[in-house]
């Protein structure tokens, strides 16, 4: 029996997740694997409609999964499981949303929205423990502890954002799932979530999984990064080892809509179009999932896999 590695904390194989009837399934999610290592930013960058959410609420349990299985420090964590794995999963695994307003109850104090998890794990805590833990919570992402008796809407989208954070932090988490956390945010304010994002993982040794749209915020937070089209992975390599040689047409696709900030190279850059009928892909000549350099995973035939090596 091969040992698992101590390194790896989320390990996703093979998941696929459906939506719809039985007889006229959506298949959201395609057999997608990859593993996240403890410490680390694994960045999930694709297009809207791409299956980048359902791939981080499959991971937490709020989507099932239809095949595959998910691994989180060695245990399966996707399917039925007991109560106490549920638990954990809980505790361990925190998710920040999208849109900070939406994810807020807007009738309630911030103090009960960041204190919710800890009602939610019944830990049992007095008033003082639990405003203590509030307090904490909001002072680590750069808010005044005396905000918790203010409600949602008098705050900024920022201020939003960070009590989301907040509210993610307080049960102290291993792993969390950031969902496009700055896309609703004004482009002053990003570079601030982001650091305080990255100020966090160092504090306290926490792993993310970053998911966006946008390549070049992956430039600055991620480590990895997989780009992902219609469900199915079609890339994976380190930061900059995507960046200086990206393979696959969709990779270079996205990294050609990033926007040049010298106003000639904008004027003069080619966008690159992805037309996935260009690979001529069937149930006799599927595509492969394979490693053409340490690290580096492509999806592709093998007449477009050798192609891909040749260019390294």
């Amino acid at each position: 029996m091969v040992k698992p590695d101590a390194n790896v904390l989320l390990d996703v194989k093979d998941l696929c997740v459906d939506f719809g009837s039985r007889r006229k399934p959506f298949h959201a999610v395609k057999h997608v694997s990859f593993q996240i290592h403890k410490g680390e930013t694994f960045g999930l960058v694709g297009e809207s409609g791409s299956g980048k959410t359902t791939i981080g609420r499959a991971i937490i349990r709020i989507h099932p999964t239809s095949g595959g299985e998910v691994w989180f420090q060695g245990e399966k964590i996707n399917g039925k499981v007991s109560h106490e794995v549920d638990r954990t999963v809980t505790r361990k695994i925190q998710m920040i949303f999208q849109d900070p307003m939406a994810s807020l109850n807007e009738r309630a104090k911030v103090d009960y929205i960041v204190s919710e998890g800890l009602y939610a794990q019944k830990l049992h805590l007095t008033q003082a423990q639990r405003e203590e833990k509030v307090a904490k919570a909001l002072s680590d992402v750069g808010l005044l502890p005396e905000f918790a008796s203010r409600f949602p809407h008098e705050f900024s989208g920022g201020q939003r954002q960070r009590i989301g954070i907040a509210r993610a932090l307080i049960l102290d988490p291993e792993f969390i799932i950031a969902d496009e956390p700055i896309s609703a945010l004004d482009v002053s304010i990003r570079a601030q979530v982001l650091n305080l994002m990255s100020k966090l993982q160092k504090e306290r040794g926490l792993t993310y999984l970053f998911i966006a749209h946008d390549l070049s915020v992956m430039r600055f937070i991620c480590d990895r990064i997989a780009v992902i089209y219609k469900g199915e992975l079609q890339e994976l390599a380190e930061t900059e080892q995507l960046f200086a040689h990206p393979l696959h047409p969709y990779t270079r696709a996205l990294l050609s809509a990033i926007p040049q900030p010298d106003p000639i190279s904008e004027r003069q850059k080619v966008l690159e179009v992805y037309d996935p009928s260009c690979h001529g892909y069937s149930d006799q000549n599927p595509p492969l999932w394979e490693e053409v350099e340490s690290g580096h995973f492509v999806r592709g035939s093998r007449a477009e896999l050798d192609a891909y090596r040749a260019k390294l």
